[in-house]
């Protein structure tokens, strides 16, 4: 086994969970049958579950990455992510946001939006993958612009009803940010207008993004976030579409009043939004990806992606339940083979074996890290050299979340990987840990 020690230097800095991976399997250890959120530090999550592997993508910024792990366990663990697409084009080539990707007859799709660094310019494009590997390689497809829309558009999504493709967008309606949809002709080819799909939501301002759907109870439920994506209210409302309507017909959504997934504030999540939906290995079970954060400030740092399951209400429509805190622990979906994986909470608790220990004059604990409490216990330090050392069995380590307040930089982030049987100590001087 590897014993792995990894000491810490701090400053200014929240410490609140990690998760690390355990022994080989060749070695006695416990297969782990529950995940803790969140999975990955970027915002605007897609996965999907294919070939005995999760995949997953974030907003990157300069690139389309995606991460692959079999368990939702590992894939906080999964550093480095596979680059899958990078552009040439300046036009197009900055401020790659919210790509998603699907397959469609064979190939992988990639929609996504980005722009040449100015947000007035963002357009969807799509890139076509050489085969079935969800990681390509990809080549350029085209820009998906309906012939009335020649303006910014953002978070495209695809629906697949009856045999045909549509586009789900975001565009401007009367200068605010709007749900749309258009007919594709195929995975690359929009075939008509975009039409503009009114949609009710938060009262504070008009933001309507991040269309997604979901099939059930005989009609399609269009999911979508409302208000500014930087407030805690940011949240998910929904609309429905009867089978066989036509979903061109923009009085043919039926909208449904209130929020269907908003803050809990009580679990200390806020700004719940712009999730996607997928299911279990097994295919028995529905769950949603999403973005929150810890904080209820008005702020776009500190979105993380997460997951959990949903349910079906009588008549069909999404249960989405209240989101769950950072940190629960979830029983893994159905058919997920689970890993040999631990955490240790920053008070000692710990769910097999490891221990942490705090060197230095600086260490505070309790609820006085306000808004970045994790689970209302943490330990925080703003003296420079100070350390935490977590020893556990295994070879990899990752904080689950963190919040540099120097520096202003917070989310999951992978530590340190260690070759099996070794011993490994590692110290980072003060500036490099916080970065």
């Amino acid at each position: 086994m590897s014993r792995l020690i990894r000491s810490l230097a701090l400053f200014a800095a929240v410490f609140l969970a990690l998760a690390y991976v355990g022994a080989p399997a060749t070695e006695a250890a416990t297969i782990s049958t529950t995940f803790r959120n969140p999975l990955n530090p970027g915002p605007d999550p897609f996965m999907t579950w294919y070939q005995g592997n999760y995949y997953l993508s974030t907003t990157q910024g300069d690139a389309i990455r995606i991460w692959k792990a079999s368990s939702l366990n590992l894939l906080l663990l999964a550093a480095p992510a596979h680059q899958v697409w990078t552009d040439n084009d300046a036009s197009r080539n900055q401020q790659m946001w919210a790509p998603e990707f699907y397959l469609v007859n064979g190939h992988w799709y990639i929609y996504y939006t980005a722009d040449n660094g100015t947000d007035a310019n963002h357009r969807v494009y799509v890139v076509e993958s050489s085969g079935t590997d969800p990681l390509g390689p990809y080549h350029f497809k085209a820009k998906l612009q309906p012939p009335n829309l020649n303006q910014w558009g953002i978070d495209p999504t695809l629906l697949q009803r009856n045999g045909s493709l549509y586009l789900g967008f975001s565009s401007k309606f009367n200068g605010n940010n709007s749900l749309y949809i258009a007919p594709l002709w195929n995975p690359w080819t929009v075939s008509g207008n975009g039409v503009y799909l009114p949609a009710a939501g938060c009262t504070t301002d008009t933001v309507r993004e991040a269309p997604e759907f979901v099939h059930s109870g005989g009609k399609t439920w269009l999911v979508y976030s409302t208000c500014d994506t930087g407030k805690p209210d940011y949240q998910l409302w929904e609309q429905s579409l009867n089978d066989g309507a036509d979903p061109l017909v923009a009085s043919n959504w039926v909208q449904h009043s209130g929020a269907v997934f908003s803050r809990n504030d009580s679990a200390g999540v806020y700004g719940p939004g712009h999730n996607a939906f997928f299911t279990s290995p097994d295919g028995s079970q529905t769950w949603m990806v999403y973005g929150a954060k810890n904080t209820s400030a008005y702020t776009y740092d500190g979105r993380t992606t997460r997951a959990q399951k949903i349910g079906f209400n009588a008549d069909g429509s999404p249960n989405l339940g209240s989101p769950l805190a950072a940190g629960a622990t979830q029983s893994l979906p159905a058919g997920d083979p689970g890993a040999m994986q631990g955490w240790i909470n920053d008070d000692g608790r710990t769910s097999a074996g490891g221990s942490v220990a705090y060197a230095g004059t600086g260490w505070m604990s309790g609820a006085g890290c306000g808004v970045q409490c994790f689970f209302g216990d943490d330990h925080w330090d703003g003296t420079a050299g100070d350390t935490a050392t977590y020893s556990f069995t295994g070879k990899q380590i990752a904080l689950l979340s963190e919040r540099d307040t120097n520096y202003g930089r917070s989310g999951a982030r992978c530590l340190l990987t260690a070759a099996p049987k070794q011993r490994s100590t590692s110290t980072r001087p003060t500036e490099r840990a916080n970065r």
